[in-house]
């Protein structure tokens, strides 16, 4: 598929000032509508090996910069009147529409298409080079590129240029923080958008999709460079979960610790208790590690990827792999599960001892317990973006999941919500 440059000097180059239509009038929804939501349905995103295809990534040291234009764009479109609202839904190849000239303006007004789209033979219909350009709109935008105008796609459609314009401004002190001090191999972890880049010298290796932190157990932004990696780790328990999930567990099964391969270790003396007899009302669970074997059902399950951080969190593989088939991926407890993360991984060690495809594999299968120290590990980038610009004049658009967007939040811990 084709992708539109969409950048205000194609916009300038080709003479085009985007139509006043009213906006403040016939708008009745808001960015804040959709925050709650993620795409549902096909799935929106996918992990896939890119091996430097000529796919931007998502962040670079020269992002600040495209931000820049692309903030140029949106207030050159704004001052202008913005873009037309489209009212008729399941729009798709083949109608014959008024609201197709409609949903014409709209995709010309923003790049998708080219200003002489509009003065075709039939304006109504809804053709290839339309059912294309709608695919692209919802690339950028994290849905699944059917080519129809569905109602999640409509209601982006319907966002009004300010508000996309205040999403990208609010945005641009994130990008100029997160692209500083950038090394030439880094990991991108985006939240709103679930998905991890490894990128070398800013082309994109590999894409994963990624399960982030749920709203009440909000995943940190932070930045950082990867050290070491567990295989086939042990997992402590962080007390948080110990005392949200495990004990109201233990309380309903006094076997369920032994099913889950999860040992007691009284921290003073190391030794292992059984959890049953401790009256836990009364006795301070952060006097013990809850700490669970490796195997099958390991929270971790084959690999660890660790950081220095503040905040205990990590990557890391899961037995719970069909999670990476939901379009709505925020259901870990603030750590960043990764699909396919032996390829990640592979990439981080980049044969680094011998290490390699082959190697990974075998370790996962027979268990073995093993530590690597990395060489020169890649920066990690764990982001909040919910408007981006790349080198390759795309404009991307998330919703905010965590409900940051006009807070001045760059880096750091949310605050919990309560609800999705």
């Amino acid at each position: 598929m084709t992708r539109p440059i969409i950048t205000l000097a194609f916009l300038l180059s080709a003479g085009f000032a985007a139509p006043a239509f009213a906006q403040s009038n016939d708008y009745t929804g808001s960015i804040a509508s959709l925050t709650r939501q993620a795409p549902t349905g096909k799935l929106a995103t996918q992990t896939e090996v890119l091996a430097g295809e000529a796919q931007a990534a998502l962040l670079t040291p020269s992002s600040p910069q495209a931000m820049d234009a692309a903030v140029a764009m949106y207030d050159h479109i704004t001052r202008n009147g913005g873009w037309p609202r489209i009212t008729e839904r399941n729009l798709e190849k083949g109608d014959f529409s008024d609201q197709v000239v409609r949903l014409r303006r709209r995709l010309v007004a923003e790049g998708y298409l080219p200003p002489h789209s509009l003065e075709v033979d039939e304006p109504e219909k809804f053709s290839l080079e339309i059912r294309n350009a709608v695919k692209a709109f919802q690339s950028n935008h994290g849905l699944a590129t059917t080519g129809k105008v569905d109602d999640r796609t409509l209601a982006e459609l319907n966002i009004p240029a300010g508000a996309r314009l205040r999403q990208l401004q609010i945005n641009q002190p994130r990008v100029a923080a997160y692209s500083a001090r950038l090394g030439p191999r880094y990991i991108l972890v985006n939240i709103p958008s679930a998905q991890l880049e490894a990128v070398n010298f800013g082309a994109v290796y590999s894409r994963h999709n990624i399960v982030a932190g749920k709203l009440d157990r909000p995943s940190p932004v932070l930045m950082s460079r990867i050290s070491d990696i567990n295989f086939n780790p042990y997992w402590t328990a962080p007390d948080s979960i110990v005392q949200r999930d495990l004990l109201p567990k233990l309380a309903k099964d006094p076997d369920v610790l032994s099913k889950m391969r999860i040992r007691v270790i009284e921290k003073a003396s190391g030794r292992v208790i059984d959890p049953r007899y401790v009256d836990w009302q009364a006795t301070p669970s952060n006097l013990y590690l809850f700490r669970q074997d490796p195997g099958d059902q390991n929270a971790m399950a084959t690999v660890k990827i660790n950081f220095p951080n503040k905040y205990a969190v990590y990557l890391h593989d899961t037995p719970t792999r069909e999670l990476f088939g939901q379009n709505a991926r925020y259901l870990s407890s603030g750590c960043i599960r990764v699909d396919r993360v032996d390829v990640l991984v592979n990439w981080i060690l980049s044969g680094q001892d011998g290490f390699d495809a082959g190697m990974i594999e075998t370790i996962a299968h027979t268990g073995e317990r093993l530590d690597k120290r990395v060489k020169n590990g890649p920066d990690l980038r764990i982001m909040y973006l919910t408007a981006w610009a790349t080198e390759d004049g795309r404009i991307h658009f998330r919703p905010d999941i965590y409900h940051l967007d006009g807070s001045g939040f760059v880096t750091g811990q949310p605050q919990p919500r309560s609800e999705f």
